[in-house]
């Protein structure tokens, strides 16, 4: 009953009205010229510094669904759960000149997208609303997975009632005033609230760590527990320690979701609105802090099990919501206060990154889709307009995926959704080093990717659930023909197949000299720093600096 976590309910919602006024008073931050533009709505005016912007990308990377669904998965499955550590380590080296290219790029050109880049580039439209369809896409359950984490919490206080509408109402409540302040005040929103969030989650991580291997009994007894219950029965991961079957599994899934990552067009907004190369390097050496903070939430999966947790029944009858296990750790080793600020630091970790996917996913409608085919003319205030509205639809669709689909599916659906983004990495990614490969090649990779990504995750199943179908990411290496148990992240194969056939075919085109456009960039595009006085007139300020279309 919620009357017995009242405390906890109290401290939640101070939390939580405070950073929603803070997201209000966000549209008055740092001076904004003109909020009616997407360089000052959707990517906070180009000119966040290194603090900023280390908040703002750590929050968005590091989300509620991370707080809560990491550590389930230990919980649950064993050291499997633990790839998330290591692609969070890999990815930074690999990124690191990408992003500073990629801002410089878009400094000099006024590119808001990737996809703006991209058909700039490769003087493509088709490739770029391809880019812009796949970005939207892997960012609309990536959204969903946010309600997710708040739901887990709600769910943990007693708040959510019998009927779909009880059950859902707190939910809808916070994404609505979610929407309001990130309609009022765009990027600058999250940006604000990400230092309440993240300092939240860091307090609340360091106390658990040292407070609870001493409430309960040393490290040594945490992992003896875990050790016996997964010998007890037996997880994927097989307990504590991986086995051969999972090691293959284990390390391309790891690689795949570090490659993915940062072409997921919430963590590209968060590079471009920092106001200079020299931030986005110190950022690239300075997020690896977050890895650790990973690696420590992680452990509270097995904490859990020494704490003898028990998640509370799932949607389904006779299932559990492996998503309560955190919540529950903390309401019943913490006091009641605390639990409550430990409650709302997942509550606002997902408000962050909730607010950056929507805006990003809006202003990738708005340049790639709406002013590329349905409004050529549209101004810098239309162009404004158009993304609040859309980002208001995407998190209205958020909200749906939560109200009308099973939350298994959800999280399915996001493991769909780092295959897909995979997908545009020959483009994007690479697309920053070198021109080439053709454009009509690059698009054909795109679908040979897509379409064999869409078959093997079609293949997946998972007789624990009952799915038959789209039931994650590890693909059994038998349907190809192996005698063996071993699976295969899905992202990693269908990647080799898009670059594949995308370097084939661009040497197929080359020879029957095929035209392929011209790249609207020059090698010292991707050096641009700020201030460059070379940064094409009026870009940063005007919308249609990208060239038209080629018939």
């Amino acid at each position: 009953m919620w009357r017995d976590h009242l405390t906890e309910i109290i401290v939640f919602s101070l939390l939580f009205l405070l950073v929603s006024a803070m997201g209000f008073v966000a549209a008055r931050w740092r001076a904004p010229r003109d909020m009616a533009h997407l360089d000052e709505w959707g990517l906070g005016g180009r000119s966040f510094g290194g603090w900023i912007t280390w908040f703002l990308v750590g929050g968005d990377l590091y989300t509620a669904y991370t707080f809560v669904a990491v550590p389930a998965l230990i919980f649950g499955a064993g050291a499997a759960g633990f790839f998330a550590v290591p692609y969070t380590i890999v990815i930074y080296p690999l990124v690191f000149l990408v992003l500073c290219r990629l801002w410089s790029v878009s400094h000099r050109h006024g590119f808001v997208t990737p996809a703006d880049f991209v058909r700039n580039r490769f003087d493509s439209p088709i490739l770029a609303l391809l880019v812009a369809i796949t970005g939207i896409v892997a960012t609309m359950p990536y959204i969903a997975l946010q309600l997710v984490g708040i739901e887990a919490v709600l769910k943990t206080m007693g708040v959510t009632g019998d009927s779909a509408l009880a059950r859902h109402l707190p939910i809808i409540i916070a994404f609505a005033i979610l929407a309001a302040y990130t309609y009022q005040s765009g990027l600058r929103a999250p940006a604000l609230i990400a230092f309440v969030k993240d300092s939240l989650i860091y307090i609340v991580i360091l106390v658990a760590v040292i407070y609870l291997p001493y409430k309960l009994g040393g490290w040594g007894d945490i992992f003896d527990a875990a050790d016996a219950k997964f010998k007890a029965s037996p997880a994927p991961g097989d307990g504590i320690l991986l086995n051969a079957n999972n090691q293959l599994q284990y390390v391309t899934l790891a690689f795949g979701s570090a490659l993915a990552l940062f072409l997921y067009p919430h963590s590209i907004t968060g590079v471009l609105a920092s106001k200079n190369r020299d931030v986005i390097k110190r950022n690239m050496s300075a997020l690896p802090a977050y890895s650790l903070l990973l690696g420590l939430i992680a452990l509270l999966g097995y904490m859990a099990i020494a704490a003898g947790v028990k998640p509370l029944p799932g949607a389904k009858a006779g299932s559990v919501d492996g998503n309560t296990v955190v919540p529950l750790l903390f309401d019943s080793q913490f006091p009641d206060w605390f639990a409550g600020v430990a409650y709302a630091a997942i509550g606002i970790g997902a408000l962050v990154p909730a607010a950056i996917m929507s805006i990003a996913a809006a202003n990738l409608f708005t340049r790639n889709i709406y002013k590329e085919y349905l409004k050529r003319d549209a101004s810098p205030a239309q162009e404004a307009n158009v993304s609040k509205i859309t980002s208001l639809v995407v998190k209205v669709g958020a909200v749906a995926c939560i109200v009308f689909l099973d939350p298994q599916f959800s999280i399915d659906l996001q493991l769909i959704g780092g295959v897909i983004i995979l997908q545009t990495l020959p483009a994007v990614a690479l697309g920053l080093y070198t021109r080439w490969f053709h454009r009509g090649a690059l698009i054909a990779g795109w679908v040979a990717g897509m379409g064999l990504g869409m078959w093997m995750l079609y293949q997946v199943a998972n007789p624990a659930t009952g799915k038959k179908h789209f039931a994650g990411s590890a693909f059994p290496l038998s349907e190809f023909g192996f005698d063996t148990k071993k699976t295969i992240y899905v992202g990693i194969v269908a990647v080799l197949v898009n670059l594949a056939v995308a370097a084939l075919l661009t040497l197929v085109l080359r020879a029957a000299k095929v035209a392929d456009g011209v790249d609207g960039t020059t090698p010292d595009d991707y050096f641009a720093d700020e201030g460059d006085p070379r940064v094409t007139p009026g870009a940063e300020r005007d919308a249609d600096a990208a060239p038209e279309p080629v018939a």
